[in-house]
């Protein structure tokens, strides 16, 4: 599918792209293929003379690329940016891979799905006069909106955070709860690491742009404060790190606890019975003449001081508190 967006009035208008002539037609600063066909790469081609990157080069030479090497001018002239972009699912979150080409003001972007970043950048720039001006702008918004979506990550794990605080300090916590909140804080976990990974590819893509000298002063500006955003938020994920550390540090001392509790009780009860299985195993003996036999309060003393054995040590244990909670 192509979006193809063109200024009027200093809004982003959409255009409808489906053939080579609309294409052909179409004065775009910024056109987006999601999940592009190879008939609609042939169109890019015919239209604008240069090749997208495919999605299978992505697969095999873009996924092993150097990091350094994710920007790149061609001979042609068109500068070519591979960047990742945050996207929070049910069951986690992943950085999706896009590829930039910037052929003098208008942007072309290459990705396999519809990123909410994007779709922010599109509702923002039909409704902001003045939002944009050419692609590079439109390449910078997309930073900056990735930045805020990122933020917004962050603060929706602060929220959950608190619930996992006050599940594992605020009450007692047996070890069904400690398994489900280790489970959430390791979903959290590789949540922050995905928003870190995102702000320092961003980081290094809008430096490299930065570099490129291809920006005007107020778009060096732009980004300049994306980078400061950036920074920004570095601490954010740092203090996160250690939060999730501490609530799974604590979770494991409290499954610990619990288990200390349970060991506690097999202990106690193997120092209390010992002494009623040795007085069992002296009467036990193969005696000569048995005492409880030939003495007719023997077997009751025995059983007595078997009993005796058995309290005297719960009792001991009680007065010296090992037995509390």
């Amino acid at each position: 599918m192509i979006n193809a967006f063109e200024l009027e009035s200093g809004r982003l208008r959409q255009l409808v792209v489906d053939s080579l002539e609309d294409m052909r037609a179409a004065r775009p600063v910024w056109v987006d293929f999601d999940e592009a066909t190879e008939e609609e790469r042939t169109w890019a081609y015919e239209t604008y003379g240069f090749r997208l990157p495919d999605d299978d080069e992505e697969d095999e030479e873009v996924g092993d690329i150097e990091a350094s090497a994710r920007f790149f001018m061609e001979d042609t002239g068109e500068l070519h940016i591979r960047s990742d972009f945050f996207l929070l699912g049910d069951e986690g979150g992943e950085n999706l891979r896009v590829a930039f080409v910037l052929k003098g003001d208008i942007l072309f972007s290459v990705h396999s799905e519809d990123l909410p970043v994007f779709r922010l950048l599109r509702l923002r720039a039909r409704s902001q006069p003045g939002y944009v001006e050419d692609g590079k702008d439109v390449l910078l918004e997309l930073y900056a909106a990735n930045v805020e979506y990122s933020a917004d990550a962050l603060e929706g794990i602060y929220q959950r955070l608190n619930a996992f605080s006050d599940k594992v300090l605020g009450s007692h916590i047996d070890d069904e709860i400690a398994a489900g909140v280790l489970s959430d804080i390791a979903r959290e976990e590789d949540v922050n690491g995905h928003i870190r990974r995102n702000l320092m590819d961003t980081r290094r893509a809008t430096s490299a742009l930065m570099r490129s000298k291809l920006l005007a002063p107020e778009q060096i500006e732009t980004a300049r404060q994306i980078l400061r955003d950036i920074d920004s938020l570095d601490g954010h994920t740092g203090f996160l790190f250690d939060k999730l550390n501490f609530l799974m540090d604590a979770t494991v001392g409290f499954i610990n606890i619990n288990q200390n509790k349970i060991i506690k009780i097999f202990s106690v009860a193997s120092v209390a019975l010992l002494p009623p299985t040795l007085i069992a195993s002296l009467y036990g003996m193969n005696f000569r003449y048995m005492p409880e036999l030939e003495w007719k309060f023997g077997y009751p003393l025995s059983l007595l001081l078997m009993a005796m054995s058995i309290v005297a040590p719960f009792w001991y244990f009680r007065r010296k508190g090992w037995l509390k909670k």
